[in-house]
């Protein structure tokens, strides 16, 4: 039995630059999640060296003018981090005004003590380490994912190594609930949260892993029927065509990385991870379905499927849902108070990574004293309270941008759509998820992710695009490109017939 395909190949990988970038953004992207999520401070630095040497072997030979502009738009958002770095750090900043708590601590002291545009003296520095990781790899994304057989290999790492993680996660809450890896699980006893600490990013890690999954047994399938367009009335019998044995542990990975996501008992991330499953099956069929009302269908019936599999494998989702509603009231009082942060510190924020100690004065009285808020459980509010609103609508616009060009891949493509899909589904649910949470601050979820956002990134966009005229004179003038060995092969390979 396999897990790939036959027309990935990882033996025939011969030698070039390109192949220490590659190996490592795989290690990377496998070993993140690993130790705890990558939430210390040596996990984070050592990924950072991991993803900056492979920078230095990064392949730039299948690199266009859209993957060109796509790296420049990332050197914007790179500039822009350091001109704020600069000022929170400074002792004499450009445009940022000092913050006002050193003169009261000045005066309170008795003492003369050197302002700061932050209210933590040189703790952006050290907070800079998640968001460069997550740089370093949708960079690594762009650069190693622009080869479509690169892609599809990191899509696999991916998915291959959250089934890993899902499988640990179930067999070591049925053994011993109490321990996370080598250490004592102090949270979240009743839960599955596998090497990850907090159950929120490990229902969104499984649940992105299982659309991953499910989309690859999709591609799988629709290209082993004989059609062009599938004939709904014969699909059972199409399907019967289909040995078990090639198909059976792709579903078995599915399965796992589900029934790891229900035993989270997250309530947004088991919602959302099924809100991406519905969508992005649709987006997948709809060439295959009815056009009127094909869709539509569609949609109620993965509603209706959802809604079964949270019957019979998230009990503990729905009864939280029933007793809890959607969000936490204490989370919303968060929010309302992260928001009077933004409002008093709004050109520059509060500095880098200092949000816990920006919180207590403006914690709400409708929040329990139990517990200390170091997270503002909303990445968009936290983001904007420590960095400041023009860094954060930046943000905001580079991430929209991401979101159509992956769109535009997704609509556009002919053939490797399930590459800027899955990195579009996965993208919308960390996005959606990191509203009510902080999933993206989370190295050992973020860094995978980044990467896949990279990989889409690069095959949005068409081989002619962006291709220049030498390029076109050496593939004979079809503005094609090279073609991989995957390509003949797939190519080369017969196709199912219906046995009538």
């Amino acid at each position: 039995m396999r897990l790939w395909p036959p027309n990935i190949s990882w033996t025939r990988i011969r030698w070039s630059w390109s192949l220490p970038a590659t190996f490592i953004l795989f290690f990377v992207v496998a070993g993140a999640p690993f130790p705890f999520g990558s939430t210390n401070d040596l996990s984070i630095a050592f990924w950072c060296l991991c993803l900056g040497i492979a920078v230095m072997f990064a392949p730039t030979r299948e690199l266009r003018r859209p993957h060109l502009g796509l790296l420049a738009g990332i050197a914007v958002i790179v500039a822009a981090y350091a001109f704020v770095l600069h000022e929170q750090l400074s002792d004499h900043p450009f445009l940022a005004p000092f913050q006002p708590i050193w003169k009261q601590a000045s005066d309170l002291l008795g003492v003369p003590i050197a302002p700061s545009a932050s209210i933590v003296k040189n703790e952006a520095f050290f907070a800079l380490g998640a968001p460069l990781a997550n740089i370093l790899a949708i960079v690594l994304g762009i650069t190693v994912g622009a080869d479509r057989e690169r892609a599809r290999r990191l899509l696999w790492v991916i998915a291959i190594s959250g089934a890993a993680y899902a499988l640990y996660g179930v067999l070591s809450f049925l053994i011993e609930p109490t321990m996370i890896l080598w250490r004592d699980k102090t949270a979240y006893l009743g839960s599955v949260t596998g090497t990850f600490i907090n159950r929120n990013t490990a229902a969104a890690y499984f649940g992105s892993c299982a659309v991953i999954w499910m989309l690859l047994i999709l591609e799988d399938v629709r290209r082993r029927l004989p059609e062009r367009h599938i004939e709904w009335r014969r699909l059972s019998l199409d399907l019967r065509t289909i040995p078990p044995k090639e198909i059976l542990p792709q579903l078995g990975c599915l399965l796992i990385c589900l029934m790891a996501m229900f035993m989270t008992g997250s309530r947004a991330g088991v919602g959302l991870s099924l809100l991406a499953m519905i969508v992005s099956f649709t987006l997948f069929l709809r060439k295959d379905l009815p056009r009127r009302t094909g869709i539509w269908i569609s949609l109620g019936s993965g509603l209706a499927v959802a809604l079964g599999l949270l019957q019979l494998l998230g009990g503990r989702v729905s009864s939280r849902f029933d007793s809890q509603g959607l969000v936490d009231e204490g989370r919303v009082e968060a929010w309302k108070s992260t928001l009077r942060i933004i409002a008093d510190n709004p050109l520059f924020g509060t500095g880098m990574g200092t949000f816990q100690w920006a919180f207590p004065p403006y914690r709400s009285a409708n929040i329990s004293i139990r517990g200390i808020w170091d997270a503002a459980h909303s990445t968009p509010l936290e983001l904007a309270s420590e960095v400041g609103i023009p860094m954060a609508l930046l943000v905001a616009l580079a991430w929209a941008i991401m979101l159509l060009v992956l769109a535009k891949g997704v609509f556009g493509r002919r053939r490797d759509a399930i590459i800027p899909l899955t990195a579009a589904a996965t993208a919308t649910l960390s996005l959606l998820h990191s509203c009510l949470d902080f999933t993206l601050q989370v190295p050992g979820y973020s860094i995978p992710f980044f990467a896949l956002f990279g990989a889409g990134l690069a095959q949005s966009f068409s081989t002619r695009e962006g291709s220049s005229a030498s390029d076109a004179v050496a593939t004979g003038g079809r503005g094609e490109g090279r073609t991989s060995t995957a390509d003949t092969t797939a190519r080369r390979m017969p196709r199912l017939h219906k046995s009538v």
